[in-house]
């Protein structure tokens, strides 16, 4: 019944577009910017579950969600007509709705949600089996629908804490770090991949524990992870004094406390961080105390964690959906003596932004509507459909209740340099103040207005937010805005965010975010035939292909050179280009020389003026110590963020790889263990299902089997299982063999027998060869790199390669840089692997599998 919908509708729509056609017209709206046009028509325009594609250009896309909105707006007084709302979205020139909300408004073949970020959490501080379970099922059925989920994990009893079950005493927080972070890689199968915040209070006994989880190779690979750091931590390792950790955390009559040493905590947060660029930092006294819904915590509306990028702290079950304004379009005669930035049409757009995200609070609405309903006309049993049903019902109560919206910018780099001033300087901090003022101000005063209309949302009370500190600076600010929101109250619980934005700012051409420039010149490269006439061959790789260089702009960059009188087609060499850069607004304001200290000062001052956080990083150099980490973290603390990241370039790539640090994986067995552990990974190559086993010794792959999944031959597990053991056995007449064996549902033990004997032999002998390098401690980047170079003449075997390859990169530690390796997008040589994909650091080209 479903499909027939689906192609029912496909047939309502007018016209749909070969991807060709709608690539090469993608590509002249965004003006030869390749990047730009595929990111739009893979992400974002329109299409059904065949593949068919229904929008040619973002001009399309950005109608379609105008209309949705129009349609909205009706129901309420004063409506804005769809022309207006289309005026502000086109080109991506003013506002821009964020993910989500880009592909989901006004799409009829997709149900999900509109919500770009969840958080969600039990009721009180309950650690039983049952709602850790509920909460992992929970997460699941979250990122199935696209959503970034955040939980928090205070409320399991530290590691050796006694429980009334067979087992005695808890095993703490780790393990459950495990089954999450499993959980998130499962949902990001066939392309599709799951975010995961995972966060623990700096009081739990067992956070040095999970400040440590993430340093060894392989583990909690599925998450971010962030300690929440109270104030009475911070000041205890500013003075050099012991910290009390208690379990329950916020009990006044714990059940276990012990006292630990502060410095000596901070130490390894700062030196994991520095190593490895996680765990983040989370001011959570700082987060709560500033909070606006906070202030209705009794009703359900108390903090308990973030969004995977930590632009949003939430209450369990609430939800936001994200949208940017573009700063740089504010900028008139940008890049000149007469530049200046419009705050009249600002201060009006913001307005209407605000008043756009309350209305896509509605459209969510509807689509909420529209999963409960499928849910529940799901020929599933009641009981196994109960879990998600009330997720969502809880959802939908919150979204209802509160009406929380997540209104940010990107651009912020590009306004600065527009307007003259160079990112990190004292005149450049002063005026993004005044803009995240002015947002603040003008977003609050449309939300009084919105309730005017529309009504407050269901539980405001101006006497509970009289004495929250963001709501003062707004009174203090302008005292008509408050006295109207006293007398009128406010249409949403909390409006601001600042995001990262970085698909959005592929597609509005400009930097991301509150971010500075990444780079405003770089190199690309074009593969080119030497022997064909007039090639210019710059560089041959590693294969033995060649590659022509040449130059690329940032986008602004060449709005610079073209107000300046600069032809940016010219050829220029290395010594012209680099007195290019130190002549503009550009020159040391690239994210890698910025101040570090005024880029968390720059953080703290404009979250004044930000209700929900702010979602940025600070990138360091490699040779960076541990100790400026620690100066830049306390700095932010004392500068008012609610977060902080940091990012010492390669530093992913020093990961341990064992639970001791004396002991490393060159000290891997050649002899093989009798069992190891092992990992299940499934996957597809050329539309059939495909299965590896990989044997695991201390959590680094030994040993791997592949092939396809065959009902007849015994292959096909349980979708539930993804690990076991392997152990190595002889048969009846002295030959080995590898056997797989897993707990079923019930306890049980069964066995594979066999597996070097299931699949092809072909497959078996290139595995032996594979499985030996393994043994030997070769990095698993360049066992992937040598695999990849394999020149085999079967087409089997080739697929069987692949598959070899792809289940092999997940356990590329995230920031490995792959050498030899050029982005086929920009030609840049800053290519990392993360979760197992290639990342180019320049252009955020993206390539799995």
């Amino acid at each position: 019944m479903e499909v027939m919908e689906k192609k029912r509708q496909a047939k309502e729509m007018k016209e749909t577009f070969d991807p060709k056609e709608a690539f090469e017209a993608s590509f002249k709206y965004f003006k030869g910017d390749e990047l730009a046009a595929r990111v739009w028509l893979n992400k974002y325009a329109l299409k059904d579950s065949f593949g068919n594609i229904y929008e040619k250009t973002p001009d399309d896309m950005h109608r379609r969600i105008a209309k949705e909105i129009a349609r909205v707006e009706k129901q309420y007084p004063n409506p804005m007509t769809e022309k207006e709302i289309f005026s502000v979205l086109k080109d991506f020139k003013y506002i821009v709705p964020q993910g989500s909300p880009m592909s989901g408004i006004g799409n009829k073949f997709q149900i999900a949600s509109l919500s770009n970020c969840f958080v969600i959490g039990n009721d009180g501080d309950s650690d039983s089996y049952g709602g850790i379970m509920k909460i992992d099922q929970e997460q699941v059925q979250l990122m199935k629908r696209r959503g970034g989920v955040g939980h928090d994990l205070s409320h399991i009893r530290p590691k050796g804490s006694p429980v009334k079950n067979s087992a005695l005493t808890s095993t703490g927080i780790v393990p459950f770090m495990e089954r999450y972070s499993n959980s998130t890689r499962e949902v990001a199968q066939d392309g599709r991949r799951g975010a995961l915040m995972l966060s623990v209070s700096i009081k739990h006994p067992d956070s040095e524990e999970f400040i440590d989880a993430k340093m060894e190779q392989g583990k909690v690979t599925g998450a971010n992870v962030s300690v929440k750091i109270h104030d009475e931590f911070m000041q205890a390792v500013v003075d050099g004094n012991k910290f009390t950790q208690q379990y329950p955390i916020y009990s006044k009559q714990p059940t276990y406390t012990k006292d630990i040493d502060a410095n000596k905590l901070w130490s390894k947060i700062v030196h994991n961080a520095w190593k490895s660029a996680e765990p983040g930092i989370l001011f959570w006294d700082t987060i709560t105390r500033e909070s606006v819904p906070d202030c209705y915590a009794d009703l359900g509306y108390k903090t308990v964690s973030t969004n995977p990028c930590g632009e949003i702290p939430l209450c369990p079950y609430d939800s936001c959906r994200l949208l940017a304004i573009n700063l740089y379009s504010y900028v008139e005669n940008p890049f000149t003596n007469k530049a200046k930035f419009n705050f009249d049409l600002f201060k009006k757009h913001v307005a209407l932004a605000q008043r756009m995200m309350d209305d896509i609070i509605d459209l969510e609405l509807e689509k909420i509507d529209a999963i409960i309903e499928k849910i529940i006309s799901d020929p599933e049993d009641a009981e196994i459909k109960r879990v998600e049903q009330k997720l969502w019902e809880n959802i939908q109560t919150k979204a209802k209740e509160g009406r929380r919206t997540g209104v940010g910018i990107t651009a912020e780099g590009d306004m600065l340099a527009a307007l003259g001033m160079r990112y990190g300087t004292d005149e450049a901090i002063d005026f993004s103040i005044d803009v995240h003022k002015t947002i603040a101000i003008e977003a609050y005063r449309s939300s009084v207005y919105l309730a005017k209309d529309r009504g407050a949302f269901t539980i405001f009370d101006a006497n509970r937010e009289i004495k929250n500190p963001f709501i003062l600076r707004l009174k203090e600010a302008d005292e008509n805005l408050y006295s109207e929101m006293v007398k009128y109250g406010r249409r949403n619980i909390a409006c601001l965010t600042i995001a990262p934005t970085g698909t959005t700012s592929l597609m509005t051409q400009t930097t991301s975010g509150i971010e500075p420039v990444f780079l405003p010149v770089y190199k690309r490269r074009r593969k080119v035939n030497p022997n064909d006439k007039n090639v210019r061959v710059d560089f041959v790789d590693e294969v033995g292909d060649s590659w022509e260089e040449f130059v690329v702009f940032h986008h602004k960059f060449v709005t610079w050179m073209e107000a300046n009188g600069i032809n940016a087609a010219q050829h220029f060499s290395d010594e012209e280009i680099e007195a290019l850069v130190e002549k503009s607004p550009y020159y040391k304001a690239t994210s890698n020389d910025v101040d570090w200290l005024q880029k968390v000062r720059m953080q703290g001052k404009v979250q004044k003026w930000v209700d929900h956080s702010i979602s940025v990083t600070v990138n360091l150099p490699n040779d960076v110590s541990e100790s400026l980490v620690g100066e830049l973290y306390i700095e932010a603390w004392k500068s008012g963020c609610k977060g902080c990241t940091v990012y010492r370039d390669g530093s992913r790539s020093g990961v341990l790889i064992a639970n001791d640090s004396k002991e490393e994986m060159k000290d891997i067995p050649e002899k093989r263990p009798v069992e190891l552990e092992a990992d299940v990974v499934r996957f597809q190559n050329n539309k059939e299902k495909w299965i590896a086993f990989i044997g695991l010794y201390k959590g680094q792959p030994y040993e791997i089997f592949t092939g396809i999944q065959d009902d007849e031959e015994g292959i096909l597990l349980p979708k539930s299982v993804n690990k076991g053991v392997i152990i190595k056995r002889k048969d009846e007449e002295g030959n080995t063999r590898y056997d797989f064996q897993f707990c079923n549902k019930r306890g049980f033990k069964t066995t594979f027998e066999g597996l070097s004997y299931k699949f092809d032999k072909e497959f078996w002998n290139y595995a032996k060869l594979i499985s030996g390098v393994l043994r030997h401690g070769m990095p698993i980047e360049q066992v992937v790199n040598l695999v990849a170079g394999l020149q085999l003449d079967s087409e089997n075997i080739n697929t069987w390669k692949n598959g070899v390859e792809r289940a092999l990169k997940k356990y590329i530690p995230n920031g490995t840089k792959a050498k030899g390796m050029v982005c086929t997008s920009c030609g840049s040589e800053h290519i990392i692997y993360q979760e197992g994909c290639l990342i180019c650091q320049s252009c955020g080209t993206s390539k799995c599998g």
